[in-house]
């Protein structure tokens, strides 16, 4: 009888235990209400996800800072001074010290000045090459425009031969390449303002030589200039000219009798 009374209770007891809707449903119900009060499990342990993710990236980002902030400085401690030198312009302004900045002003100004120096001494040959070589009223364009106009010449190409091999060139030096004699030329103003231009070169032919002589004239106001004489001279022969107004030439040999000009 007593092994029975126990058996029976230990039956209710682990009954009673696994609760089973039919034994306890009050104890069940309150369960699910006490189940319910609490959030899920799989949100809370999202939320905790995301905020060890957070700080971890908050302390990855504030390690970051201060690692590249004391590199900073610790490479512009290390930094060399800035000179009129060695400065290239890599250390901003802000960073410089006073004696830095003078220095660096002082760069640049010599820089600029030399900028300067340049522009004006690239605008000076411009200017000599033009006004001595390119412009038409040149030496060099008035020396061949005029050997243009000898080789050109029937008469004068009669005497010395083939006119394309007629050479031209300046006085007799020792030099003996033809190209580096100098040109014997004058420039001069009167009082009336007019510009005159005087020239003389040698000649070469195939059959003979002779020298060329031509006066150019400017007024003012005028942007060419023109003939006053252009001739050319041949050893035994008579003088040749190709342009001549008004005025006698150096070396005419008209004379005159009671004022009157004979040729």
């Amino acid at each position: 009888m007593r092994i029975t009374h126990v058996r029976s209770l230990a039956s209710q007891s682990s009954t009673a235990a696994i609760w089973p809707s039919s034994a306890a449903p009050g104890a069940s119900r309150s369960c699910c209400r006490m189940a319910a009060s609490f959030p899920p499990r799989t949100t809370s342990t999202a939320l905790t996800k995301r905020r060890i993710l957070a700080h971890n990236y908050a302390t990855q980002h504030q390690s970051t800072s201060s690692s590249s902030s004391s590199s900073s400085s610790s490479a512009s401690a290390r930094r060399r001074s800035v000179t009129p030198f060695n400065d290239d312009g890599g250390v901003p302004w802000t960073e410089l010290s006073g004696r830095e900045k003078t220095a660096r002003a002082a760069q640049q100004t010599f820089n600029l000045g030399m900028v300067i120096v340049g522009v004006v001494l690239t605008g000076g040959v411009c200017y000599f090459l033009y006004t001595e070589v390119f412009s038409p009223s040149s030496k060099v364009s008035n020396f061949n425009r005029a050997v243009d106009r000898i080789r050109s010449d029937h008469r004068v190409t009669d005497l010395l031969g083939d006119g394309r091999k007629i050479t031209a060139h300046g006085e007799e030096t020792s030099n003996k390449w033809r190209r580096a004699r100098p040109i014997a030329s004058t420039e001069r103003t009167d009082a009336q303002g007019t510009e005159h231009f005087v020239m003389n070169f040698h000649l070469d032919g195939p059959r003979a030589n002779g020298q060329a002589y031509l006066h150019l004239t400017r007024r003012r106001g005028q942007s060419d200039f023109s003939y006053k004489y252009f001739y050319v001279d041949v050893p035994g022969h008579d003088r040749i000219y190709l342009e001549k107004s008004g005025g006698d030439a150096p070396g005419d040999k008209r004379g005159t009798l009671f004022g009157i000009k004979w040729s």
